[in-house]
């Protein structure tokens, strides 16, 4: 097997690193398929999950030379993607815990996709996103159009898309594509950010993230629907109870998974 999943526990936080030193951390399906078998794990035994690189990169996209057969007679490129990769991003979706990226380097192809997809997004200033499609005549993936079209607008994922140019994490955090700038170490800062949300209220962040996704396909009227039945849910639970009683006993709340 080309690359593996790394799991790395810090106190209530789970860090998932993408480790394939010869390709800079770039994915395989076996990757893709291991990555999805870890947040279904980590995504109920902790209670924030941090994705990450190795060797200086996040992720350089799919791992070609894994990938593509000596000849392409017979060859479907999307079979991959409705077996493993589509897979991981319905899992990334429905995780229900808080999901960061820490981008250090490239995060190229579906790499961009694996972390953009995250709740936050944490990059080095010297990291940059690139979708290298059309340099190789393919389609983005990941549910590439999807995410950037919703986090920067048609006309800046289409040039994303179509050009397929570097964009360096300084104009990816201007145009809302990151949350965060790390002057050091994005790892460090994501999981700091990481372990404050392990602290929080898991289960209302698990509907907030129900919320959220549903809404990006929602109009007014079906949201509106949407936050009223996942309010009372969150309203029936102990993060409210806890909650409410902290506020009126004027201490910090202590929120239990």
């Amino acid at each position: 097997m080309t690359g593996t999943v790394h799991t790395e526990q810090h106190g209530h936080v789970s860090l998932l690193r993408l480790d394939d030193p010869a390709s800079m951390s770039a994915m395989t399906p076996q990757m893709a398929r291991a990555l999805h078998a870890a947040i279904e794990t980590e995504g109920v035994r902790a209670r924030a999950l941090v994705l990450a690189g190795a060797n200086g990169a996040f992720s350089t996209g799919a791992n070609l030379k894994a990938a593509i057969p000596d000849s392409l007679e017979g060859f479907d490129a999307g079979e991959t993607l409705e077996q493993d990769y589509n897979p991981l991003m319905r899992a990334m979706r429905d995780c229900p815990v808080p999901l960061i990226s820490a981008v250090n380097g490239a995060a190229a192809g579906v790499g961009a996709s694996t972390a953009v997809a995250c709740d936050l997004i944490v990059a080095h200033r010297d990291a940059y996103f690139l979708e290298a499609f059309a340099r190789i005549g393919l389609v983005p993936d990941g549910g590439a159009t999807w995410l950037l079209t919703r986090a920067v607008g048609r006309v800046r994922a289409m040039e994303m898309m179509l050009l397929a140019e570097k964009i360096p994490a300084p104009l990816a955090h201007e145009w809302g594509l990151v949350t965060r700038l790390a002057d050091e170490d994005a790892e460090a800062d994501a999981l700091a950010v990481a372990a404050r949300l392990a602290e929080g209220p898991t289960r209302a962040y698990a509907l907030i993230r129900r919320a959220a996704w549903a809404a990006a396909d929602q109009d007014f009227e079906a949201t509106l629907a949407t936050e009223r039945a996942l309010q009372k849910e969150a309203g029936d639970g102990p993060d409210f109870a806890e909650g409410l009683a902290a506020f009126q006993e004027k201490r910090k709340p202590r929120f239990h998974p």
